[in-house]
């Protein structure tokens, strides 16, 4: 019964819903808006990003995900409930669920969020770890006897981890990530332009202007701001050379904690990823010249994910297809009378 499983990509930056063979439904930002006078949530996802930044002082625009990890459970399990419920309206079957949760999640954290999951009317849910979901989703057999590594780069967090039958074989995460880059860029911008600009200005750069090296991508854009000088409104370009000094240190670390994987996985593993090549999923992986720059570091092809934004989710959905093959990575969380 395919159609009533659902795949839960719950980023700290967006949360992704797919359905097996229907594919993505939903694409939201993890952000809720908050009435503080009424202690009221007034929007999620689209509808509250809208507000970010521009919300009198009684309106919080928040995210309940922060840096791979949950920073308020209520919000969490507001933000899941109505999302599941937009997507899912069926009274008579309820669905069974797989959730793709940050790496650095604790016990106690999984359960709100299974608890969210059966609120919101899952019959059963299942928890799956990033790198697992985004290999599935990749179109990658982690079933077969051959490694397979996979380099996740999302919103608060990067998880790196190589795979063979069914389960992680190595496996790191680094507080490296899309996020980062963008507070990285917003601080360049301050101390190089005198200029102040906000995470979504920085979210452009990152998308439309920053580069890795040695790449020949060159870019440039107009930038809106906050003059640090004159404190009035000012407008500015920034060129792809202008966000070097801010990347490059990132990328390096997350390529650093790529070569320390591989250095610990078997040999006959390492031989297959030197074959098949190293898959970059997520947000992050779209940076311009990254997968030329880690291959040109690693010596080993890199490459990235034909859907590098919604994989997780995607193989999140799969996983319950084939979670009999699954071996680490996967479990099944659903509540028991008695279970605690």
């Amino acid at each position: 019964m395919a159609q009533y499983d659902i795949g839960i990509d719950l980023g700290t930056t967006t949360i992704i819903i797919a359905v097996e063979g229907k594919g993505v439904i939903l694409n939201q930002p993890s952000v809720v808006a908050v009435d503080n006078r009424k202690d009221q949530v007034l929007a999620v996802g689209d509808e509250a990003l809208a507000m970010v930044g521009r919300t009198p002082n009684y309106i919080s625009a928040i995210r309940p995900l922060k840096d791979g990890v949950i920073s308020n459970h209520m919000l969490t399990r507001e933000l899941i409930c109505r999302f599941v419920n937009k997507v899912y309206d069926s009274r008579l079957i309820k669905p069974r669920v797989a959730v793709c949760v940050p790496a650095a999640i604790t016990g106690i954290e999984s359960d709100a969020v299974v608890e969210a999951v059966v609120a919101a009317g899952a019959r059963q849910v299942f928890l799956i770890d990033e790198p697992m979901a985004a290999a599935i989703g990749s179109g990658i057999d982690i079933r077969e006897p051959a490694g397979h590594m996979v380099v996740d780069i999302g919103g608060g967090t990067t998880d790196i981890a190589v795979i063979s039958l069914g389960g992680k074989v190595r496996a790191t995460s680094v507080d490296v990530a899309g996020n980062t880059f963008d507070d990285e860029i917003m601080k360049l911008v301050r101390s190089k332009f005198n200029v102040a600009i906000g995470l979504r200005t920085a979210e452009e750069l990152k998308k439309q202007v920053a580069c890795c090296k040695p790449s020949t991508f060159t870019s440039s854009m107009e930038v809106k701001g906050r003059s640090l000088l004159t404190g009035l409104p000012q407008k500015f370009t920034v060129k792809t050379e202008d966000l070097y000094e801010a990347v490059m240190p990132l990328v390096e670390q997350i390529t650093v904690a790529a070569h320390q994987v591989l250095e610990k996985t078997p040999p006959e593993l390492a031989g297959d990823i030197f074959t098949d090549g190293i898959m970059l999923t997520g947000g992050g992986s779209m940076l311009k010249g990254l997968d030329e720059y880690m291959s040109q570091e690693l010596k080993v092809q890199v490459r990235v994910s034909p859907d590098p934004i919604n994989c997780v989710a995607l193989g999140t959905a799969h996983c319950l297809a084939i979670g009999e093959d699954l071996e680490t990575g996967f479990q099944d969380a659903t509540p028991r009378l008695g279970r605690r």
